[in-house]
């Protein structure tokens, strides 16, 4: 089991939700500056500490040795977070993944290999481990998943050229990837990036409306 906290949305009864994945060393604490900048009274937002202690923080895998079993485990317990919120009401396809670092990583890990559709999934700062393997081992519906990932120029930790490299070979095995690069380095580019992000959930909210307007007609 994950820890969790749940912080209920502006608005009354929604069932949009935003999980948020911390990177290394960091935890929930960390980004309960979200939704006020989200601007968005209809999401709901649970935010989540990875599994492992890491120096006052958490980690989702082991960056020190081989990071498949950790990543592979973690993944496994965002699965069954995904399928206890769904239970409770939260559709998939009404849930948003955002994860920095470790946790982009995980949101694309996720987001790749879960069988039900998200809203959309936001990955910032991070990179992908082993993604031929990843390619070969997509959901049947990956293809239909919408993504927004962004880097730095100056990211020390994650160089450009590697994530880039990992996201074209993801856009060219036909993942739907919104790639934008940032002038930071390993972190949140403030309000610059923050619109972006803003940007894509609200259309991807608007899209998912409009469908189940369109399919389900007064």
């Amino acid at each position: 089991m994950l820890n969790t906290e749940l912080i209920p949305a502006q608005e009354a009864d929604s069932k949009w939700l935003m999980i948020v994945l911390h990177g290394l060393g960091d935890s929930m604490e960390g980004y309960r500056w979200l939704p006020s900048i989200m601007e968005n009274p209809r999401l709901n937002y649970l935010l989540v500490d990875a599994p492992d202690s890491y120096h006052g923080g958490f980690s989702w895998y082991d960056i020190y040795n081989d990071p498949s079993p950790g990543i592979e485990r973690s993944r496994q317990l965002l699965f069954n977070l995904m399928d206890q919120h769904r239970k409770a009401g939260f559709n998939t396809e009404k849930t948003f993944l955002f994860g920095f670092s470790q946790g982009c990583l995980m949101t694309l890990e996720t987001g790749l290999r879960y069988p039900y559709q998200f809203a959309g999934l936001v990955g910032i700062s991070g990179y992908v481990n082993e993604p031929e393997n990843l390619i070969k081992k997509l959901s049947p519906i990956a293809k239909e998943q919408k993504f927004l990932i962004t880097h730095g120029t100056t990211d020390p930790l994650l160089p450009l050229k590697k994530t880039k490299g990992h996201v074209d070979q993801l856009s060219a095995a036909g993942v739907n990837i919104q790639w934008e690069v940032f002038e930071k380095e390993h972190t949140i580019q403030g309000e610059t990036e923050m619109s972006v992000v803003r940007n894509f959930v609200k259309k991807n909210m608007e899209i998912k409306m409009e469908n189940n307007n369109e399919n389900n007609p007064i």
